[in-house]
């Protein structure tokens, strides 16, 4: 297996830092953003200074941070910000120096919304980068079975084998329930969190129903809602938001709910090998979920650009993207031969798209009607890159 690059992120690192005087790199807890750190300071024209605040030493010097941090130059980089977000009003301070002899990269492992001190003290200030698992052009596309198989998150990809790279993921949720989430002031019992985690897998790919969910769980709907917004908080989880916009018909108003790592929620479902994965019942979901993660991915997609759409008359689109004025769809179907269906036509139609792409595990580009294509996932980066 060849070394996989992370190239562009660094690239857009270092663009980000030369045009702010802080940068967040978010993204879930050990998927790379301090390699990728490591990777800009050794490349760094001048002074580089890291510090990592689970380290107790490193820890210790932030008793009196401005002490700490108002000598330095050049890139600082600080890890793990999230245990010590009273730090954002002193990077606040350190920012607005004229001139600006430093900047700095904190890297965390909690959304935006989560670190709300960060957007309020640095609004204006600092920029967000984040950092995903690796994808289908960092891996080769040669190599996107293996990556839906065992996700992208580097020490879950890389094993030898299907064993170790499963025996990494439970570590890593078992890790991730009993100790970030509580870092992160969660007083959700580990358990507790486990079991909706688990459930949540099984209902991949589904309209969230918090009610059916929270009766199942035995919980209210609202205790559910809020299990669902901390995985999303910390990247374990994506919400498909729908399209809204009255089209004249009635739709469906609820999120997509999907784990958002293939790996991760093939570990919840239990599903070791490739043999296990093709007779599962949840396959179908599974690879809706790792294509629909590439096409974002691959788009650069903004959290606000992208949507579902569905009528209560059973009509339906996987993933709808916008490019200013225009829009298009996007399907993924697990078959060899997908067809056009009156869903997609009713799409085309009602919500005026430039085109379909068909999306599915094949080895040709054909058409289905003149503005719906069957793509074979391996070529996606060929195929949909002149959006």
């Amino acid at each position: 297996m060849r070394e996989v690059s992370r190239t562009l992120h660094e690239r857009n690192l270092i663009r980000l830092l030369g045009e702010n005087p802080v940068v967040a790199l978010l993204g879930a807890r050990q998927v790379g953003k301090t390699t990728l750190a490591n990777a800009l300071m050794r490349g760094w024209n001048g002074e580089a200074t890291r510090f990592d605040l689970e380290d107790p030493r490193d820890l210790g010097q932030f008793d009196e941070p401005m002490l700490a941090l108002e000598p330095l130059r050049g890139l600082i980089v600080i890890d793990e910000v999230q245990l010590r977000p009273e730090l954002f009003p002193v990077l606040r301070v350190l920012a607005d120096r004229s001139p600006s002899p430093a900047r700095f990269l904190v890297l965390g492992s909690a959304s935006p919304e989560l670190l709300h001190q960060g957007s309020e003290s640095l609004a204006g200030r600092i920029a967000f980068h984040e950092l995903p698992g690796f994808d289908m052009v960092e891996t080769g596309p040669e190599n996107w079975r293996r990556l839906w198989l065992r996700g992208g998150f580097p020490r879950a990809y890389l094993p030898d084998t299907h064993r170790q790279s499963m025996e990494w993921r439970r570590n890593f949720t078992r890790t991730f329930l009993e100790r970030d989430l509580p870092g992160l002031g969660s007083n959700i019992p580990s358990r507790t969190m486990g079991d909706f985690w688990t459930m949540l897998a099984h209902y991949h790919g589904q309209t969230w129903n918090g009610s059916e969910i929270g009766r199942a769980f035995g919980v209210s709907h609202t205790a559910v809602r809020r299990y669902l917004d901390l995985l999303g908080s910390t990247f374990m989880v994506r919400q498909l938001r729908p399209w809204t916009v009255n089209p004249g018909k009635r739709i469906v108003k609820s999120p997509k709910v999907y784990i958002a790592d293939s790996g991760l929620l093939h570990s919840l479902l239990r599903v070791t090998t490739p043999r296990e994965l093709a007779g599962h019942p949840k396959v179908g979901a599974s690879f809706e979920g790792f294509a629909l993660e590439q096409v974002l991915r691959l788009l650069e997609v903004p959290p606000g650009d992208a949507w579902y759409w569905a009528t209560q008359g059973g009509a339906e689109l996987d993933l709808l993207v916008s490019r200013g004025t225009r829009r298009f769809g996007f399907e993924f179907k697990r078959t060899d031969a997908p067809k056009r269906t009156r869903s997609m036509l009713s799409a085309l139609e009602t919500l005026e798209l430039e085109r379909i792409d068909v999306i599915y595990p094949g080895d040709r580009v054909y058409r289905l009607h003149e503005r719906i294509r069957a793509v074979p996932l391996a070529t996606l980066a060929n195929e949909i890159l002149p959006m």
